[in-house]
């Protein structure tokens, strides 16, 4: 409620698109809610959160860069599944996804008053003073949580919002532009990945529970609970800026800043698995 009202207050400028993200994430939060209930078999969660980015889809939510329909589709619905997932996953720690949601609504909002995208910028807004509110109540000691209900809702948003991100209204390139997105989001994306290139490798299912994730590596580390999150809350502000930072550059440089930056996490998710079979080794 805190997220629409606002938007139906300014309705004139809400936007098809708006709408749109606004139905998708509706269906995502209802679909949550069942599965906070009936805690829904792995197989029955992912075709439900297929079926919730078919409303996406077919409201013109997808990206285009292939130019090949049923490739482009494909994409778009690995996107939107995949950060539906991944904020699933790292809401693993009051106030830890709903942090990283409301600093990726920041970054959307200013990237998206620059692309000349007024109204993408107002869902940004509202999706920012929504995390900011919820925070208040979701940090440590949390009176409020998230659930499967809120974690997807706020993954399945903030994807679309970067799917609808057009920066070639305002002369950008898509060379240079393309990779905005995955930083602005880099954090979730990357606990992940690095939860399910650690169960692989262990030989476990991914979709299980377990204390492997960035937080979970981080306190391990010596790091209190608070530190943690906010250390994490850190990294996705300097990605975001290194978004910003990119726009600056020519499209090589730019490209080149981003594999550094891909490059670094590769690096980064090689040591967290060495530290954590070190520490299994150990006990």
């Amino acid at each position: 409620f805190s997220l629409v009202l606002p938007l139906l207050i300014l309705n004139r400028r809400i936007g098809n698109e708006s709408l749109v993200i606004l139905g998708g994430m509706l269906g995502m939060t209802i679909l949550g809610v069942i599965d906070d209930r009936y805690d829904l078999k792995p197989v029955l969660k992912l075709a439900g959160q297929v079926l919730v980015t078919g409303l996406f889809l077919a409201g013109g939510i997808q990206v285009h860069i292939t130019q090949v329909p049923a490739v482009d589709i494909v994409l778009s619905t690995l996107w939107l599944v995949g950060m539906t997932n991944a904020f699933n996953f790292v809401d693993s720690m009051d106030g830890l996804a709903v942090g990283l949601a409301g600093i990726s609504a920041a970054f959307f909002m200013l990237v998206t008053i620059d692309s000349s995208q007024p109204a993408l910028a107002l869902l940004s807004a509202a999706i920012l003073g929504s995390c900011a509110g919820l925070f208040f109540f979701n940090v440590t000691p949390a009176q409020l949580f998230l659930g499967d209900s809120g974690a997807q809702a706020l993954g399945v948003t903030l994807a679309a919002v970067a799917i609808a991100y057009t920066p070639g209204q305002a002369g950008l390139p898509q060379a240079l532009t393309w990779f905005i997105p995955i930083l602005v989001l880099g954090v979730p994306i990357f606990d992940m990945v690095l939860v399910i290139v650690s169960r692989l490798r262990a030989h476990l299912r991914v979709y299980l529970a377990r204390q492997d994730h960035v937080y979970h590596r981080l306190v391990g580390l010596g790091l209190d609970s608070t530190r943690a999150v906010a250390a994490m809350q850190l990294c996705a502000i300097l990605l975001g800026l290194l978004g910003f930072i990119s726009l600056e550059l020519t499209t090589l440089q730019a490209n080149l800043l981003f594999g550094a930056t891909i490059i670094a996490g590769i690096i980064l998710i090689v040591v967290l698995e060495k530290m954590l079979n070190g520490e299994q080794t150990e006990s």
